[in-house]
């Protein structure tokens, strides 16, 4: 019984934190792998309880209408394509190669973060042109592709790629990347489920309370706004790199 009191508030405080920044991962993944599921079970696992979570925030934030649909319904399908090529592609590149270079581009992102203090305070987003439109389909189908094979920081980049590309601010940025890894994270649930890496008994308690902790994330969110949602991002985006650096040394 303790376990799954465990599991329950280790999904909830994961996906209300992905919900707000993203890197949920670096709290739901952990979880599963002290409750004592194998690697790979943990990853399906984990999935399917993430994308019940995604649904959620995903939810919330289309009702409060900090969604862009246009630039959605043109760059969902890139970010589908490019998951399922990088959960086929996932053992073509090395893991320690990868982190390396995660490590690398995620620190960037957020010191570049830290030091300019107005990006992502103010939406100055005005229109869809060729030229963001184009940029917007490239990172789209790039971060599918990363989350299909490997996924951690996916969240932080994408927010990170839509205040460059468009002008949002995080908020909006926040919502919109939601949709994004919504796609991304049910094309590789897909895959898990097909390939038997889901342990049921967790995954339906770890989904509900995800579900949970994505709703109310999002709540926050859009009630707190870019003031709350850059802090968190920062942390995360820290904490990712801190991961990565711990994972290569051990």
């Amino acid at each position: 019984m303790l376990i799954f009191i465990f599991l329950c508030l280790g999904g909830f405080l994961a996906a209300f934190v992905d919900s707000i920044a993203g890197g949920g991962g670096l709290i739901s993944m952990p979880v599963l792998m002290i409750a004592g599921l194998p690697a790979h079970l943990a990853l399906g696992t984990n999935k399917f309880g993430g994308a019940a979570g995604c649904l959620s925030s995903a939810y919330r934030y289309i009702k409060s209408g900090k969604t862009n649909n246009e630039i959605l319904k043109k760059l969902v399908p890139f970010t589908i394509i490019g998951s399922i090529i990088g959960v086929k592609c996932v053992l073509s590149i090395s893991e320690q190669v990868l982190n390396i270079l995660v490590f690398v581009m995620i620190l960037a992102v957020a010191i570049y973060t830290y030091t300019s203090k107005s990006l992502g305070c103010e939406n100055t987003f005005e229109k869809i042109t060729n030229k963001n439109l184009k940029l917007g389909i490239i990172m789209a189908f790039l971060l599918g592709f990363y989350d299909g094979f490997f996924g951690p920081g996916t969240g932080t980049f994408l927010t990170f790629a839509l205040i460059k590309i468009y002008g949002f601010d995080f908020l909006h940025a926040s919502a919109n990347t939601k949709i994004l890894n919504l796609a991304s994270n049910f094309t590789a649930l897909i895959l898990f489920i097909l390939n038997g890496q889901i342990d049921y008994k967790i995954a339906v308690f770890y989904a509900v309370a995800m579900i949970l902790g994505g709703y109310f994330g999002a709540k926050v969110a859009i009630k707190k706004g870019s003031t709350l949602i850059k802090p968190i991002f920062l942390i995360m985006a820290f904490g990712v790199a801190i991961k990565l650096v711990y994972q290569s040394i051990i």
